[in-house]
């Protein structure tokens, strides 16, 4: 199935029901998605488990996940970076990207599904996730990328997790003025962090060695929408050839010959967010070879060693699969998520246009 190729409003249901269906086997009575049978639950993939739930209008399902988040939720507003059912299975540290990935998963439910009340319900943890994460907002705009044991943050700030926390502010700016309660705050820090990421590149490992040989730290920033348009393009064509390998996908990292699904479905979203569509249904067609019989999804391909590494098929791979798919074909009202920035006017904002207008 390696040359299934995607077009506008061509949702591929049938073949990819077998993935919703994955998901649904995987996620435990609970509510609870782990990367797989046996496997650890972190926060952030959970959430894009759970996107791929609503994708594939398994709603129910995916409000189930959306409660089992909120239920472990801590009093300050963040989460643990990984879980075995009601035990913390990682204390050591409490992720801001992990954290704020829930104002993401929620908005998109609400815009496939509609729920209002769900929205509303689901508000009080958005606000704490927030809160915790911009309370970690240097002067200069970015994002300590954790705390530890202790709440101590971990001075130092990732490109790939800032990016994912603007995407995430955009969403939650969009929860609360939809609700009624706009968070001006949560919009100036968006702004700073959007600068940070466009204009202080110095902010960014800072204590350790770049991460600029991992293929997120290269499309994320546009995947976010922190770069748009003639800037965006030109990241993306700027390491094209470095980390997509013709016929199987992208690189994780620039420096091993391993293409890995969940990062080249990510990068089909931020070809799309570039206007590059063709690109993305070629790229989007290459992953199919990776699936397996049941609609799952292997983690990645060792290109060298001929040789599909882990051994390990991740709910959030199937999920990332899903949003990929619904982003080319336009299938739900949520598709444009990742491949555009769509702020909501506030109440303000309509006024000074409606006055501009006159």
């Amino acid at each position: 199935m390696s040359g299934l190729y995607l077009s506008r409003g061509l949702f591929p249901q049938e073949f990819l029901r077998p993935t919703v269906e994955y998901l649904l086997k995987c996620q435990r009575p609970s509510g609870e998605i782990p990367w797989f049978d046996g496997g650890y639950t972190d926060p952030w993939d959970h959430v894009e488990a759970a996107m791929g739930l609503s994708i594939g209008g398994e709603h129910a399902a995916a409000v189930h996940a959306y409660r089992w988040l909120a239920a472990r939720q801590l009093p300050d507003g963040s989460w643990w970076a990984a879980y075995r059912g009601d035990v913390v299975d990682n204390n050591h540290r409490r992720e801001t990207n992990f954290v704020a990935y829930v104002a993401t998963g929620v908005w998109h439910h609400f815009l496939i599904s509609g729920d209002r009340a769900f929205l509303q319900e689901m508000w009080p943890t958005v606000q704490g996730a927030m809160d915790f994460v911009l309370a970690l907002q240097s002067p200069h705009g970015d994002i300590d990328w954790a705390v530890n044991t202790a709440g101590e943050p971990l001075r130092d700030a990732l490109v790939t997790g800032c990016s994912s926390i603007y995407k995430s502010l955009e969403c939650a700016i969009n929860m609360a003025i939809t609700l009624g309660d706009p968070r001006p705050e949560w919009v100036a820090a968006r702004a700073r962090l959007g600068a940070a990421l466009r204009q202080r590149p110095e902010r960014f490992d800072r204590s350790w060695e770049s991460k600029a040989r991992f293929s997120m730290d290269w499309f994320y920033p546009v995947l976010s929408g922190a770069l748009s348009g003639a800037p965006a393009r030109a990241r993306l064509a700027a390491r094209w050839e470095e980390f997509v390998h013709i016929g199987l996908g992208c690189r994780c990292v620039s420096d091993e010959p391993w293409v890995t699904v969940a990062e080249s479905c990510e990068l089909v979203m931020a070809l799309l967010a570039a206007g590059d569509h063709a690109r993305a249904v070629e790229l989007y067609s290459w992953l199919h070879q990776w699936r397996s019989d049941d609609g799952a999804y292997w983690t990645g391909y060792q290109f060298v060693e001929d040789l599909l590494w882990p051994d390990e098929q991740p709910t959030w791979t199937a999920a990332a699969v899903l949003l990929a798919a619904d982003a080319l074909t336009g299938y739900t009202p949520a598709a444009q998520l990742f491949t555009r920035v769509q702020l909501v006017p506030d109440d303000a904002d309509m006024t000074a246009r409606a006055r501009r207008d006159q």
